[in-house]
């Protein structure tokens, strides 16, 4: 035991209890979670890599593939954000000098094109306003015009609530190239080849890459398990009509939808243009502070023009949608709004 005097004594608010606010989070995520989902967050630890864990990663990759209804073996987790997985996805195609086609309708193709330069890449922006989608002829003449080795779109664009169609690009995009690359992917931490092996996709032996984080597992598996119960087109139209119900309810209070296309609305996250008059700071802090509800603001080239109301999971319910509508009218009421 060392004997020196400490330089540091103990955080006063870690001597304190842990304390979580009740809140409804009806933002683009994250959102609550189902009772079902918390439980598993509180069963005991095992290890990484064991027989009991190598089973549960297994049954995760199986509900991914029902949930992306596919059978492409290379199927796995990172263990990471979204934004994680994104960069795992780029990193590991592109290599430096490389064409790169991107959308950039939004924070994620602004983050692509951002990732892109960072490899070394030839980056090629299809840059569009925020709200903009992409037509498959305007994707063809793009990829006839730069040739590139990868094409990146964004089929959520969270930040501006734009559902891009993905017909027919598929077509356009079938040569694979993580396996023929001549260089090793810059991330060690994000290298699929390694992934792919730890997570049981080439036959191989597995071996040791990361320490997984194991109670996180337990969540997914336990979530892709209720998406299994209820089945995927039922969970589909869960959040189909939950959006519908909050259109015609943000439209009766007189709100704009930011997206004008009802077809290119994402279903599960809605964005609405900022009312004249309002800072959209003072709505967002209305609704939480009065009633325990949270919604958010824009984000990238979409700060201050939209809010953005998220129905996720157990969170796409009518009841939500009238809860969170009724915040909204208050807001209006009671927000200071500039004379034009």
């Amino acid at each position: 035991m060392a004997s020196h005097k400490l330089l540091v004594t103990p955080p006063k608010a870690l001597l304190k209890p842990l304390s979580i606010p009740n809140q409804l989070l009806l933002g683009p995520g994250p959102s609550n979670l189902p009772p079902r989902i918390m439980a598993a967050g509180g069963l005991q630890m095992i290890g990484s890599m064991s027989k009991d864990m190598y089973q549960i990663m297994d049954e995760i990759k199986e509900g991914i593939q029902y949930v992306f209804q596919t059978r492409n073996p290379l199927t796995l987790v990172i263990s990471g954000s979204g934004h994680c997985a994104l960069e795992a996805a780029l990193v590991n195609v592109l290599e430096p000098g490389d064409s790169f086609l991107v959308g950039a309708n939004g924070i994620w193709g602004q983050r692509a094109v951002d990732i892109g330069e960072r490899i070394g890449a030839r980056v090629h922006p299809m840059t569009k306003d925020p709200g903009g989608h992409y037509t498959l002829q305007e994707v063809e003449e793009g990829l006839a015009q730069h040739k590139p080795v990868l094409l990146f779109l964004t089929h959520g664009e969270s930040s501006t609530g734009v559902l891009q169609p993905l017909d027919g690009f598929g077509e356009l995009c079938h040569r694979k190239k993580m396996y023929s690359r001549k260089t090793k992917p810059f991330s060690f931490y994000l290298d699929i080849k390694w992934l792919a092996n730890f997570w049981g996709c080439d036959d191989q032996p597995r071996m040791y890459h990361h320490t997984i984080p194991v109670i996180s597992l337990y969540s997914l598996r336990e979530s892709l398990a209720l998406i299994a119960e209820q089945g995927l087109e039922n969970s589909w139209r869960q959040h189909r009509e939950a959006a519908a119900y909050l259109h015609g309810r943000l439209q009766a209070l007189g709100l704009q939808l930011f997206v004008k296309d009802p077809a290119l609305r994402l279903p599960t996250v809605t964005t609405v243009a900022v009312p004249a008059g309002y800072d959209w700071r003072d709505i967002v802090s209305y609704v939480i502070d009065h009633f325990d509800i949270e919604i958010m603001g824009g984000l990238g080239p979409s700060t201050g023009k939209v809010l953005r109301i998220g129905l996720l999971g157990c969170n796409a319910t009518r009841e939500n949608v009238d809860r969170v509508t009724e915040a909204l009218r208050a807001a209006l009421q009671h927000c200071p709004k500039k004379k034009l």
